[in-house]
């Protein structure tokens, strides 16, 4: 067999020279750091749930009808086909729910994946580029996302359509006609769907697909950071792999390529045990709501988006209106996405890890990863649900449930501004960062 692939390697490289190169650069010439930990295996299961959705997605598409008109009272094609898909299509149950599962999943390892970035300080120089477009890669993951959940047109998809294109009427002068263009009509219709469909199987992914390469080449030209925050290129040189390569790195493939294996395996058996056994995972991953067809005149009881959309829903819900407008909540809402783009430039400090970084970095990280979790809860409904047990069934639920959400939103916008203070005025104070990687596994 190795002689196989060694003449199969030959032929390639004959005819193709340019392609020896790049899987060198990237692959066994890539060195990675020793000192890996679980944190590093968010980035490869990121890739692992894109491929995923894009193979189930394309047997999706294929029985799949982008129509609101009703083939029965009150059913349209589109809710018909997804039926149809769960129903009478061989396996077609285990792909939907493998899609809609790798959706939730998906969002899961993106938000760790970024958690380990602001851990370890993977947005720090020279590595700015790699989280802008890392953060390009969650935007667009998150208008994927919005528009795959409209296409089942079940009721939540419908009124949860409404309510977010409508967010674009608080813009002053131009809001309802860009209302109406977006949705081509007046209210969510056979025409949104058609448009939805096209950008979520067609535009998106080739957008996400381009991101996520270009993620990659900019992540392999500066090197993988790591938890001591070194720099193992600017370390001692020489190996038993290269004398031109860090002491303490080691080739990408085949020992990361195999040590990833493990992590995978582990994640493929829970989303298994999810998608065979709790696909719906109690209404998290698939609101009841989305079973009834789409219907204009019966609102859901708690019209509200899927849980990880939630924290920035709640952002929304929790600025008053002022001035008349609820312009304001829109504005909060995208800028709690806008500073994480900031994120390298409001951190002056110099010291990249959190095992070597202040306390109160580390006091102040923990608090905003506590605020998207409550966040997470009022968006959800859940705090409102918690209120009555807590308080009594006299409490005033809507009082506080506005100012517990207040209070975490203003947490969450308070780490940034404190993050800028803190490190811009030099009131850090770190501990001595090693010369090199201190743990290997």
């Amino acid at each position: 067999m190795a002689s196989v692939f060694t003449n199969i390697g030959n032929w390639v490289n004959e005819r193709a020279p340019g392609l020896m190169p790049v899987y060198r650069k990237h692959m066994t010439e890539y060195y990675a750091p020793k000192n890996f930990n679980f944190w590093y295996y968010f980035g490869v299961l990121a890739l692992v749930v894109l491929v995923n959705q894009l193979l189930t997605g394309i047997f999706l598409t294929m029985n799949y009808k982008p129509s609101a008109a009703e083939v029965a009272p009150g059913v349209s094609a589109a809710f018909a086909s997804v039926e149809y898909i769960m129903r009478d299509v061989s396996w077609g149950w285990l792909i939907r729910y493998m899609h809609s599962t790798g959706a939730s999943l998906f969002f899961v390892v993106v938000y760790l994946h970024m958690f380990r970035g602001l851990l370890y300080g993977s947005y720090k120089k020279p590595r700015e580029l790699v989280w802008i477009l890392g953060m390009l890669i969650f935007l667009a993951l998150m208008a994927e996302a919005f528009l795959g959940y409209v296409l089942p047109w079940g009721n939540m998809s419908f009124w949860g359509a409404k309510v977010i294109i409508s967010l674009f009427g608080t813009i002053p002068w131009i809001g309802p006609s860009l209302v109406e263009w977006i949705m081509g009509d007046y209210l969510p219709a056979d025409a949104t769907l058609n448009r939805f469909f096209a950008l979520h199987v067609i535009a998106l992914p080739l957008v996400l697909l381009l991101l996520v390469v270009l993620h990659i080449f900019a992540l392999h030209e500066v090197g993988s950071n790591n938890p001591d925050g070194v720099e193992i290129k600017k370390g001692p040189k020489g190996n038993r792999w290269s004398e031109k390569a860090p002491a303490d790195g080691i080739p990408f493939h085949p020992y990361y390529t195999l040590h990833d294996m493990v992590g995978i395996g582990f994640f493929l058996i829970i989303a298994s045990f999810i998608i065979f056994y709790a696909p719906t995972f109690g209404g998290w991953f698939l609101e009841h709501d989305n079973f009834v067809p789409a219907n204009n005149l019966a609102t859901p009881e708690h019209i509200k988006p899927v849980w990880y959309f939630t924290p920035f829903y709640a952002i929304l819900r929790m600025v008053p209106s002022f001035f008349g407008t609820a312009i304001w909540g829109v504005i909060a809402m995208f800028g709690a996405i806008v500073l994480l783009f900031l994120v390298p430039w409001l951190d002056r400090g110099t010291v990249k890890s959190v095992r070597y970084r202040g306390t109160g970095y580390k006091v102040a990280l923990g608090l905003f990863a506590l605020s998207f979790f409550m966040l997470g809860a009022v968006g959800a409904g859940v705090s409102a649900e918690m209120i009555p047990k807590i308080f009594g069934a006299d409490a005033d639920s809507t009082f506080i449930e506005n100012l517990f959400g207040r209070f975490w939103t203003i947490v969450y916008f308070a780490f940034f501004a404190f993050l800028w203070a803190y490190t811009h005025f030099g009131y850090e104070k770190t501990k001595p960062v090693p010369d090199r990687v201190t743990t290997h596994d």
